[in-house]
């Protein structure tokens, strides 16, 4: 079966016995290696799975990025203060743009498109957000450091949170980077677990840019915007980028662990895992199964009716 804590060491083991460099996202900014893995970690729900997967890398002398989002299903501090003391990175999985457009239309007003442009409304609403940013990223820097920041979807949104960077700049807060916008995957391997597949592109709504992918219009897209999002990235992905990315499809697990024994895989790679969806455990490996179906089907539908 895939999604389980043994697949997961499978994997983990096939790409380490390749000689790769397991790496925390702000290592790779500040000091990429050759033959490179960053291992994201996005938290959304059961921060315990998470703390499990951290062990497993510690032991195996492995790092990576765990994004903590600031809501009560993801937000246990002993379990972020365990993370961060086996030397992983920890990171703010932001969603404050969507979390406050939702209090807005709950106190009665209209929450906005979140198609189209109404710049005075995004303007209160990212000044709204950008406070909320501040003050969580502040309580979790009292519980480890944070060099780094990762968008949450929030798929049921209609509001995307990387919005905020049209209006801020993340870099003036001392992050120094943010995955959606700081990696040129021209030559960058980019593979998430979204959809609880590796191929779920049909069923991804924020894990990828805003659809740039004309070399020169991303310039123009992004004009007026405090944080410019590198050439290449996913953000605002070339040809080349995606190019590159089509040259490699895996459904499960264990095409990934085939392709790394038989030495297909790029040097550079960056993979996004949400520890919920791997368990060992029966029940909770079928709930989170057929969970993830039902979901897969209403954001196929959601994507669908957002791209006409």
């Amino acid at each position: 079966m895939d999604f389980t804590i043994i697949a997961y060491k499978n994997f983990k083991n096939a790409l380490k016995n390749q000689g790769f460099c397991f790496m925390t996202f702000s290592e790779y900014l500040t000091e990429p290696s050759k033959k490179a893995i960053v291992l994201r970690h996005d938290i959304d729900k059961l921060p315990f799975n998470s703390l499990e997967f951290a062990k497993i890398q510690a032991k195996a002398g492995i790092r990576g990025t765990y994004y903590f989002r600031a809501v009560p299903e993801t937000w246990d501090e002993a379990v972020i203060k365990e993370i961060a003391g086996m030397g992983h990175e920890v990171g703010y999985h932001y969603e404050d743009v969507s979390i406050m457009a939702g209090r807005r239309q709950t106190r009665g007003g209209d929450g906005g498109s979140g198609r189209g442009r109404d710049e005075d409304f995004e303007k209160e609403l990212a000044k709204t957000a950008i406070e909320s940013f501040a003050s969580n990223l502040q309580r979790l820097r009292e519980i480890a450091p944070v060099k780094t920041i990762c968008m949450h979807g929030s798929p049921m949104s209609k509001w995307d949170s990387r919005l905020l960077w049209r209006y801020y700049n993340y870099h003036d807060f001392g992050i120094i980077g943010e995955p959606y916008f700081d990696v040129n995957f021209e030559d960058v391997l980019y593979l998430t677990d979204t959809g609880r597949r590796w191929d779920g592109g049909t069923v991804s709504i924020r894990d990828k840019g805003l659809g740039i992918r004309d070399e020169g219009l991303g310039e123009e897209v992004y004009k007026d915007w405090k944080v410019k999002p590198v050439l290449g990235s996913l953000m605002n992905m070339t040809p080349e980028s995606l190019d590159f990315q089509s040259k490699y499809k895996f459904r499960s697990t264990s095409d990934i662990i085939k392709a790394a024994e038989e030495g297909m895989l790029p040097d550079k790679m960056m993979m996004t895992f949400h520890p919920q969806r791997w368990t060992d455990r029966p029940i909770p490996w079928i709930r989170e199964l057929v969970w993830q179906n039902v979901k897969n089907v209403a954001k196929y539908f959601i994507v669908k009716v957002n791209s006409e």
